[in-house]
């Protein structure tokens, strides 16, 4: 890497580090950073996010965090300034050459047959939820990034959805400390080393210990883990559903909204094996194609599996979701440009 560019991208990282410490100081609450190491580390790791394209995904969740919680900062003017550095990073890491924004699955033959003109209206009392499934290397996940970034809402995958929960569970900790001190003035945070311990293992995926374990035990009510995490994401959809709009990758979420009556638009996906071959080989340059070949039929197997015993449905049938897309027909940006036409109406209302 030429100095010249090292340089300009360990700036980007700074700046991302900065644009994290700023939202924290706006909010007030530690429960929303990201970046919570000194900022060497955190500026080292992230300029290693930034050249790796394989990590490409981590950066792209920690912007989608940084970005959630600058949105629910009160001052219209304060947020109205964080926004547009936040813009101006998001367009800067796309220019980079390895960015999640790299790369594509458009099949141009198929694209110049395509033309689009839907409509779905909601009314004004709905929040918009939309639900993406998707096959892997179709792109699915960079769709839903910028879909939820051109109309301006949130946007959560698995990372974001398990940091969510890990931070709400250690807050809760933390409240139950401080009622138990203010009930006991004796009782401080230092009185309950497996609750700060269970804390920081939450946040590190460090191994814990017995009785931490009993405590989650008791906490899933005796559920399997797995089961309970289900239950638990869930649940903080629902609720979130009642609060913003926002864009959801996977986690059943289509079911879940349709068991709670919440309005929602569902959408799979998808691209032949061809382009969704070639595109996890740009991802991953050191993968043979047999290679990338197994990793899409693994990950595929995974999906329908996990859809399957979750909801009893079957993973992308199109009677399952409202709209299906080959996104190879219009590539990463023409995807996002068709479902923006489709809920164009709900965009002007709101």
């Amino acid at each position: 890497m030429m100095n010249e560019e090292a340089n300009k991208i360990k700036e980007l990282a700074e700046c991302i580090y900065d644009l994290d410490a700023e939202v924290y100081s706006q909010l007030g609450s530690s429960i929303g950073r990201v970046y919570t190491r000194d900022r060497e580390h955190c500026v080292n790791e992230i300029v290693h996010l930034l050249v790796t394209r394989s990590e490409s995904k981590v950066i792209r969740s920690e912007l989608a965090l940084i970005s959630n919680m600058a949105r629910t900062i009160p001052d219209k003017q304060e947020r109205k300034l964080v926004m547009t550095e936040y813009n101006r990073i998001i367009q800067a890491v796309s220019d980079l050459p390895d960015s999640f924004s790299g790369g594509d699955v458009i099949n141009l033959e198929q694209a110049r047959l395509n033309r689009f003109n839907l409509r779905n209206r909601f009314s004004d009392d709905d929040h918009m939820i939309i639900c993406i499934s998707w096959a892997y290397g179709s792109g699915g996940a960079d769709i839903g990034f910028r879909l939820a970034d051109r109309l301006k809402i949130n946007f959560y995958d698995k990372e974001i959805l398990e940091a969510v929960l890990k931070r709400l569970d250690a807050q809760k900790d933390l409240e139950l400390i401080q009622a138990s001190a203010k009930a006991n003035p004796n009782d401080t945070a230092q009185s309950h080393p497996e609750v700060l311990n269970l804390s920081e293992a939450l946040r590190t995926d460090m191994p814990v210990t017995l009785r931490q374990r009993m405590r989650e035990f008791s906490r899933y009510h005796g559920l399997p883990k797995q089961d309970a995490i289900f239950f638990n994401q869930s649940d903080l959809l629902c609720e979130m559903a009642k609060q913003e709009d926002f864009v959801i990758m996977g986690h059943c979420a289509k079911t879940v909204m349709t068991n709670n009556r919440i309005p929602h638009i569902s959408i799979f996906i998808s691209a032949p094996m061809e382009q969704r071959v070639r595109r996890i080989m740009e991802i991953n340059s050191r993968l043979s194609v047999r290679q990338a070949q197994r990793m899409i039929r693994k990950a595929d197997q995974e999906h329908r599996q996990y859809i399957n015993f979750y909801t009893g449905g079957e993973w992308g049938h199109a009677n399952n979701y409202d709209l299906c897309i080959n996104s190879a027909s219009y590539g990463i940006e023409g995807t996002v440009d068709f479902i923006l036409e489709m809920i164009g109406d709900w965009k002007k209302k709101k």
